[in-house]
């Protein structure tokens, strides 16, 4: 019995003078790991931009029609609804996070579904949206938005800018808007 509890003590002082070594490594683990798992991807940070503009949106087009931009929230947060009204037109475009990547999927009166991959300017305050696939659209050549810029000089002004293609003939279209008080 002696012998074990000698044993014991020897053991316990050895994991004693070891464990001031040990135990600041297992905390960097741990905090390496925790902010790793709480630090957005580039799609959600983008996504958080979007949620941002939550409410109505007014401006005008390069043809000085008005236009009515409604962004909300859908999909328990998941999600960004925009409908743009201008005049009789109405498009909706819904944008969503694929894995670090945020999305955006057009529903345009031409029937056609573009999707849009995003980058972002460093200071997210530029966000480039280009042409992945689309639904409904039989081939490339057929008109569909192909791009869709969006530039936010501060949180309550934003300028659009999108390109439809067809026949490789590029034409662009241009939205200011300002928050609706």
């Amino acid at each position: 019995m002696l012998l074990s509890t000698a044993k014991f003590l020897l053991l316990k002082a050895e994991f004693m003078t070891k464990t001031p070594l040990i135990v600041p490594w297992l905390l960097l683990v741990v905090v390496l790991v925790g902010a790793s798992a709480s630090a957005q991807s580039d799609g959600q940070q983008l996504l958080e931009k979007f949620k941002s503009m939550a409410g109505t949106w007014e401006g005008k087009n390069a043809q000085d029609e008005a236009v009515v931009d409604t962004y909300r929230l859908v999909a328990g947060g998941t999600a960004v609804m925009s409908e743009n009204k201008m005049g009789s037109e109405d498009m909706l475009s819904l944008f969503y996070v694929d894995g670090d990547h945020l999305l955006m999927t057009h529903f345009c009166p031409s029937g056609s579904q573009p999707r849009m991959r995003a980058t972002a300017s460093p200071d997210f305050k530029t966000v480039s949206f280009e042409f992945v696939d689309a639904t409904n659209l039989p081939d490339a050549q057929k008109g569909h938005m192909s791009r869709a810029v969006y530039f936010f000089p501060d949180p309550d002004h934003y300028r659009e800018e999108w390109t439809w293609l067809q026949d490789g003939k590029a034409t662009a279209f241009r939205f200011e808007m300002q928050r609706k008080k």
